[in-house]
């Protein structure tokens, strides 16, 4: 009578398992997300970005002649400027665009003839223009560029008298309180500067600039015989700070 042999049966041995059990199955790895890791841009300064920048600068005119009127001339003016930019940089060049308002330091008596009336005369100034730069290869924490602007300017003068500026209480005026007069012409400008980035995002830094406001020969006037200061080339040096954040593109 023939016996069967009943084998038992062994179990398989699981793939990467060393103990051959289900539970050693191999684990995939962990693959780290780029949400996780911070932005190279953020950190490689020549990665593209834009910068959003904030000025505050001294304007020298020391060879500009201010005639408010034919027979009365002041020599040189100087005035702070507050400005306003945004940059975009890719490589090693940077162009962008901004603005620039200033307030004349150097207010102006101007005669007439009721002297009672104590007029004064005051100038604004308004430069709006595109900016082109090149950053030159970084050698230190600064990072220096050299420069050209191209745009327009916009003079201002305002003519007042004592009532103009101190009205009296019981009077309430109605209208402009000043005889103003406008002057327009181009403005360039060459210019070199230099930042320092003391984050990731922000930067300080400075800049000087040589510019040439081209405005009408002819000055124009009012029927009091006021002119608009300022006639013919003007040499502008602009001398500044600047503040700014730095935003990947």
């Amino acid at each position: 009578m023939g016996v069967t042999n009943h084998a038992q049966a062994q179990p398989a041995a699981v793939a990467g398992a060393p103990d051959g059990s289900a539970n050693g199955a191999a684990q995939a790895p962990t693959v780290a997300t780029t949400s996780d890791a911070p932005s190279a841009s953020q950190h490689d300064p020549d990665a593209p970005h834009t910068l959003f920048l904030g000025s505050v600068a001294m304007l020298g005119m020391p060879a500009a002649e201010l005639c408010p009127q034919a027979n009365h001339c002041t020599p040189a003016d100087a005035a702070i400027g507050f400005g306003l930019a945004a940059i975009g940089r890719w490589d090693n060049f940077g162009v962008g665009g901004g603005f620039t308002w200033a307030f004349g330091l150097l207010p102006t008596e101007v005669a007439l003839a009721d002297s009672q009336l104590l007029r004064q005369h005051a100038r604004t100034y308004l430069v709006i223009e595109g900016q082109f730069r090149y950053y030159l290869p970084r050698a230190s924490a600064w990072e220096w560029w050299v420069g050209a602007n191209l745009g327009g300017v916009v003079v201002n003068d305002s003519f007042t008298t004592l009532a103009d500026r101190q009205p009296y209480a019981d009077t309430d005026l109605i209208g402009p309180k000043a005889v103003t007069l406008r002057s327009e012409g181009a403005a360039v400008s060459l210019g070199i500067g230099g930042h320092w980035r003391f984050t990731d995002q922000f930067i300080f830094g400075t800049r000087l600039r040589y510019a040439n406001w081209l405005l009408p020969v002819e000055r124009n006037s009012t029927p009091l015989g006021d002119l608009a200061s300022l006639a013919g080339r003007i040499d502008v040096i602009d001398i500044g700070v600047v503040v700014g954040a730095r935003l990947p593109m």
